[in-house]
């Protein structure tokens, strides 16, 4: 199925840009029919990442959302915030805030040996300016790349870690055992079937069987690449705005342009799979 030339019945669609992001109307999260949810699971498909405004979820309906899609994870290493709800992770910033999460591209834990398949953040209150989130296609990173680039690196694997990242600032768990995992350098989407890059600048260290100058030239070719300003939508986040987005084939980076206004907000992740 080619979920990118679908028409949908319950739900709107406008693009963001040629490349990625779809803005969603038409729908109450807090209250989807089995249509919409299965439509809304399309467009993702389709659009790597969705955008909804003006949305009104209890904690416990933004559980209840995720798990339209699959089963919830916990975070391996940030403290639990919301007592009762491990699944939720509370993004926030304000005036004592120095570095905000998620300000390097990434791809959520894709140090994971099973990293997630998405995620949906709803924010609570926005600044009154700044605080975007930019997202990119890696789908468009692979495809763009010359026919001998692209057979060099579909054979080769990369080493994703996390102990530089968990073990500092809000995480403040250096006690704990920090994720580490190899994957294919190209990934087949489970679903659409498509290649996409998965490389990232903020968990992936090195790539394997490499010297080591080769790997940092390779490796930093091919993020440099991942960040192409022609494969990104930038969102502009508002109060009660929801971001759901597909971690399989699309990086994302948060602007930390605000201070030192505040931006609060849940996440919820889902569990994903072993990359092949």
């Amino acid at each position: 199925m080619d979920h990118r030339a679908m028409a949908y019945e319950t739900i709107a669609i406008r693009k963001l840009t040629p490349a990625i992001g779809a803005e969603v109307s038409g729908v109450d999260l807090a209250a989807l029919s089995n249509q919409q949810a299965s439509e809304l699971h399309d467009a993702l498909m389709a659009h790597q990442v969705l955008f909804f405004r003006d949305q009104q979820m209890s904690v416990d309906q933004h559980k209840a959302f995720g798990r339209l899609f699959g089963e919830l994870l916990v975070h391996p290493a940030a403290r639990a915030e919301v007592e009762g709800h491990p699944e939720i992770r509370v993004v926030h910033a304000d005036e004592k805030t120095k570095t905000a999460t998620g300000e390097v591209w990434h791809s959520d834990m894709s140090c994971e040996p099973e990293p997630p398949m998405g995620s949906i953040l709803y924010l609570h209150q926005s600044p009154p300016v700044g605080g975007d989130t930019a997202f990119a296609n890696m789908y468009l990173a692979y495809e763009t790349l010359s026919e001998p680039i692209k057979r060099l690196v579909e054979g080769l694997s990369a080493f994703h870690t996390s102990a530089h990242v968990y073990s500092r600032g809000e995480y403040e768990r250096s006690d704990k055992k920090f994720p580490e995992a190899v994957h294919p350098i190209v990934r087949t989407h489970p679903v659409t079937r498509r290649k996409c890059l998965f490389v990232n600048r903020g968990f992936t260290k090195r790539i394997e069987g490499l010297n080591k100058h080769e790997s940092d030239a390779l490796l930093e070719m091919l993020i440099r690449h991942c960040e192409t300003p022609e494969f990104q939508c930038r969102f502009r986040w508002e109060q009660h705005s929801v971001a759901f987005w597909d971690n399989r084939c699309a990086m994302h980076r948060a602007m930390f342009d605000y201070h030192p206004h505040v931006r609060h907000g849940h996440r919820v992740t889902i569990k994903g799979e072993r990359p092949f």
